[in-house]
């Protein structure tokens, strides 16, 4: 049974046959079809995945935010980010919800489009992507690990580091003065009273926040250090940068795959990879100059030595499915 035999319709569709191309033609309209129910079954698993992730789009809020937070508590700086916008925070939920949503359906998502691909594949083809498929998936997420593990806390401390170094100009320092009388203490616990009382002032250790009961609410002090200048962070803004890096490092981390198909193709040979490290590496530290968010100290750095890790995977992971051809071909 050919394509052009079965009938495109929600109630009969089926993915087309895994089989030789060569006997399995399709005119323009029928490719048109194939990909339109394609897409469609994605978007369907899309919007299944955003209906379960509406109710996961704070907790995700926090998750992305916890580097910082953490990075803001080491520094004595009240953990709390802003926003400015009265629907910023609301916008800032719907956008989370759908990088939420989209990760989770991604892979639904790649399985339409690879079942509408593979039947244009002779088999051989479809044995090597497959093959490579779960290392590929495997180096994105460990870019993404990387990235929110090592390069987000790496990058907080080093920006926060940066203006702690900067103090106030002589002329603003008040004078030190000899007090007469005792200075009130501030109680310091590690959490929240169970039972406040009306007027109570304390420091909770644990969130690093000033907070005092008033009119049965518990209240927050902001406070800052005593540097020049004190950092008013943005919500939307930290998680716009937080995803720009995972995105990147994610992509960036398919670098073994990219020189492993360059090489099986014909276009490279791995001697000549060998020869040119050094030109690699030079390329590689103005790609990671170029690509990486944020500063252009620590976050490229810390894609930089990845990918020249990276590099030389690709040489080797090159090398060894070189080898297996050969065995397999002799």
């Amino acid at each position: 049974m050919t394509v052009a035999d079965r009938p495109h319709s929600a109630s009969n569709f089926r993915p087309p046959p895994l089989e030789d191309p060569a006997a399995f033609r399709m005119s323009i309209g029928e490719h048109l079809e194939e990909l339109r129910w394609r897409l469609i079954l994605s978007l369907i698993g899309l919007g299944v995945a955003v209906l379960v992730c509406m109710g996961l789009g704070e907790r995700v809020i926090v998750w992305f935010c916890a580097p910082l937070i953490r990075g803001m508590m080491q520094h004595d700086l009240p953990p709390q980010l802003h926003y400015t916008g009265l629907s910023d925070l609301f916008m800032l939920y719907l956008k989370v919800t759908f990088i939420c949503a989209a990760c989770i359906s991604g892979p639904w998502t790649i399985y339409q489009l690879w079942l509408f691909v593979a039947a244009g594949l002779y088999p051989a083809e479809r044995k090597m992507v497959t093959r490579y498929i779960p290392l590929s998936i495997m180096l994105f997420l460990t870019g993404l690990v990387f990235v929110y593990m090592i390069v987000l806390p790496l990058s907080v401390t080093f920006f926060l580091d940066f203006s702690d170094a900067i103090p106030l100009p002589a002329m603003a320092t008040s004078a030190k003065i000899a007090t007469t009388q005792p200075l009130p203490k501030i109680m310091e616990v590690s959490g929240d009273p169970l039972v406040p009382q009306e007027g109570d002032l304390w420091f909770n250790t644990a969130e690093s926040r000033l907070k005092f009961f008033f009119n049965n609410k518990t209240r927050v002090i902001t406070f800052g250090p005593e540097n020049l200048a004190s950092p008013t962070l943005m919500v939307d803004e930290y998680i716009d940068l937080a995803t720009t890096f995972m995105l990147v490092f994610g992509v960036s981390f398919q670098l073994p795959l990219v020189i492993l198909a360059l090489v099986s193709v014909g276009l490279v040979e791995i001697d000549f990879l060998r020869k040119k490290r050094r030109l690699v590496y030079f390329v590689l530290t103005i790609i990671a100059a170029v690509i990486a968010p944020g500063d252009i100290v620590t976050s490229m750095m810390a894609l930089l030595v990845p990918l020249i890790l990276l590099y030389e995977m690709g040489i080797w992971l090159a090398m060894w499915s070189g080898r297996k051809r050969a065995m397999a071909a002799s």
